[in-house]
């Protein structure tokens, strides 16, 4: 219990912190172009993470192939395309529109969850996923040809970091402050870079100082204690806590921008609320079986599932380093984190290995925008 209400306090940080960026960023449009942007906010997340890494030099190990391609994934998907999306949306639209479009991450972690990654939800979590979409697409359709475009930029977007999501809850191997440090420096540089060659930078130091301060609270310390909160909570349960940043910027947009916040929003507001709630209350429990499997990541010893001692360690003590786990059955509420990525069959026919789970996920379906 201890560990989730911990990583719950975490994605709810990683949330606030997000939250600023989206009415941040569009006052930052005016002096950047979308690409020239987003290659700064994560710029400024790799500085924002960088003294952190630089403190687990020495204590980290090599990842696996499979957490390479998983890691490049998310570099691809959520660092380089994703926020591009979301700066084109935010040109087309008011940001408290784009903040609560927003809240279609959510609905895009748990179907990319179901669907590609040994996820599982109940009626309550369908309903709320229900519920997410409708918001988003009353919000589109009220707003004419704009909001349609806003909106659909602004859902592919969230396509793009339903999956990163997913990816890097299950990255072994690679602290969370490491994989933002990556995702920031690789994705960073070639937005950037693309931004700089399709219009000259203009923007003055001040301008510059803004985006990557911006990008080392919204996004470097957003993404890592997110990371962080997903690795025990599960993508989809995290995702659930992390939908708050979408109110958040709305408010922010509404109180700094002075944008208008009228009966589409309002109506939206009042489907995004409970369809969330639905999704964050969604429970799963059933008896399952872990078979023995060997990685590493952060663990505690008092979670019921990692049962070899340190001598004089305590059992609360958060750490890393490669482990066994020898074959386990019992029952208990559990989300799908890197012990957890079963599926879900009665009876089931050929139950998976945890060492199968460990490998690559099945392939994934072309993304449509």
């Amino acid at each position: 219990m201890a560990d989730v209400l911990r990583a719950s306090l975490l994605a709810l940080a990683s949330a606030l912190l997000f939250g600023a960026s989206t009415p941040a960023s569009k006052a930052l449009l005016g002096a950047f172009a979308p690409f020239q942007l987003a290659g700064l906010l994560y710029l400024g997340a790799a500085l924002g993470v960088a003294p952190r890494v630089l403190t687990e030099r020495g204590r980290t190990s090599r990842i696996d192939p499979v957490s390479r391609r998983r890691l490049f994934g998310a570099v691809v998907f959520g660092g380089t395309v994703g926020p591009v999306l979301l700066l084109f949306a935010l040109q087309a639209a008011p940001a408290a529109s784009v903040s609560l479009y927003l809240n279609l991450e959510t609905a895009a972690t748990a179907a990319l969850g179901v669907a590609l990654f040994r996820d599982h939800l109940g009626r309550r979590g369908w309903a709320g996923v229900a519920g997410i979409v409708g918001a988003g697409a009353l919000l589109s359709s009220t707003s004419g040809s704009p909001g349609l475009r806003a909106g659909a930029l602004a859902a592919a977007a969230c396509l793009c970091w339903g999956l990163d999501n997913q990816l890097t809850s299950l990255l072994v191997g690679m602290s969370p402050a490491r994989c933002t440090f990556w995702k920031g420096i690789v994705a960073g540089t070639v937005n950037l870079g693309l931004g700089a060659c399709l219009d000259p930078l203009r923007a003055g130091p001040a301008d510059l100082g803004a985006a990557l301060g911006i990008g080392a609270l919204s996004y470097g310390a957003s993404i890592a204690l997110y990371i962080a909160a997903a690795r025990e909570l599960g993508a989809t349960r995290a995702q659930g806590i992390f939908a708050s940043a979408p109110f958040l910027g709305a408010a922010l947009s509404f109180a700094l921008l002075g944008e208008p916040f009228g009966a589409a929003q309002t109506t939206a507001l009042a489907l995004l609320v409970p369809a969330v709630a639905l999704l964050q209350l969604d429970r799963h429990a059933h008896r399952h079986s872990h078979v023995a499997i060997e990685h590493e990541h952060e663990h505690r010893h008092d979670d019921g599932h990692h049962l070899h001692e340190h001598a004089g360690f305590p059992p609360s003590a958060l750490h890393s380093h490669p482990h066994r786990h020898e074959p386990l059955s019992h029952a208990h509420p559990h989300a799908p984190d890197l012990h957890h990525r079963h599926v879900h069959q009665e009876p089931p026919a050929n139950p998976p290995s945890d060492r199968a789970i460990a490998a690559d996920p099945p392939p994934l379906a072309p993304a449509r925008s």
